[in-house]
């Protein structure tokens, strides 16, 4: 026995369309900005990487040329992905452990943590092109004050930015450098976990070690993932540190004529945006360029869906 569908009257009917207008026009900015800076912007990435384009002349439908052309015979794009992997998985790590440290160190602090904090919180401030020189010319093996310090002490005296092993662990401490912005989130966080927690752990007789690890880990859980997932999107996009740092290093700080290859010394600085900038600003390889960023947009999809579906790991085993 089928039940009749229930009229529904006009007066409702009405009712229901303003009221979905109304939702509309409330999310109307919101939709305007999605369809403008992000899904007009990828279709026609996507578009492009099967068209020859140099953003003058009509674009040409040319399938998976442009494809074939980055995967196999560009010989900047590997390498700049191994480099951009190694900075997101080794300068991730070192930014988020670093920043949670000093946040605890400082949130321990009895006397100066003011001071400790804006001495920290300061190098944040510089502009990336100048603290980025101002690092390079530290660590100069010839005239920098780093390599006479650790000569004095009898250490080793790494060539630094003009060495190919050394130049992604320096752009690693140079982003140590400016840790401010995390040192602050982590010690926000820090200060918001109950004590009464601690003092709970403590009468159990847990070790700080155990405190950290039972009590501090869980209640911060969600700002470290936090850190971890905006820093692996910010690493894929690390472009202007590393582009400095190699100019500087190799001595093409700027003027006109002068010849510089990207990734300076033996491309270990050269990173994706890189070539992204390379393949469609100076090359105008349009094509060749939106297949390098799609490249770049999917592996940050999947970074952060993995870490998105792991999240257990950061956040506990409740959802």
């Amino acid at each position: 026995m089928t039940t009749a569908p229930v009229p529904v009257s006009p007066g409702l009917r009405a009712k229901r369309t303003r009221g979905a207008l109304r939702t509309l026009g409330f999310l109307s900015p919101w939709l305007v900005g999605f369809g403008v800076f992000f899904a007009y912007p990828l279709i026609s990435t996507v578009y492009f990487s099967f068209m020859e384009y140099d953003g003058f002349t009509a674009p040409r439908w040319v399938g998976l040329k442009n494809w074939a052309y980055v995967l196999q015979d560009n010989p900047f794009f590997w390498p700049a992905l191994r480099n951009t992997l190694w900075l997101v998985l080794v300068m991730v790590t070192c930014r988020v452990a670093f920043g949670l440290g000093i946040g605890l160190l400082i949130t321990k602090v009895k006397t100066g943590a003011g001071i400790f904090r804006t001495l920290f919180y300061l190098p944040y401030l510089a502009p990336p092109v100048a603290a980025t020189m101002a690092f390079v010319f530290l660590l100069n093996p010839g005239t920098g004050p780093t390599n006479t310090i650790l000569g004095t002490l009898g250490l080793g005296e790494p060539d630094w930015f003009n060495s190919a092993t050394w130049s992604k662990p320096s752009l690693t401490l140079l982003a140590l450098w400016g840790i401010g912005d995390l040192m602050v989130i982590f010690m926000a966080s820090l200060l918001d976990v109950p004590r009464e927690q601690y003092e709970a752990a403590e009468l159990d007789g847990a070790s700080a070690w155990q405190r950290f690890r039972y009590v501090t880990l869980p209640n911060i859980s969600p700002i470290v993932l936090f850190a971890v997932i905006t820093g692996v999107i910010a690493t894929m996009q690390y472009y202007t540190e590393p582009l400095v740092a190699a100019k500087v290093a190799s001595g093409v700080i700027g003027g006109s004529g002068q010849q510089f290859e990207p990734g300076y010394p033996d491309k270990s600085t050269l990173t994706v945006p890189q070539v992204v900038y390379n393949l469609g600003f100076q090359r105008f390889d349009t094509g060749a360029a939106c297949v390098v960023a799609l490249v770049l947009f999917v592996l940050a999809m999947i970074f952060t869906g993995f870490l998105m579906r792991r999240r257990s790991g950061f956040m506990g085993t409740e959802d």
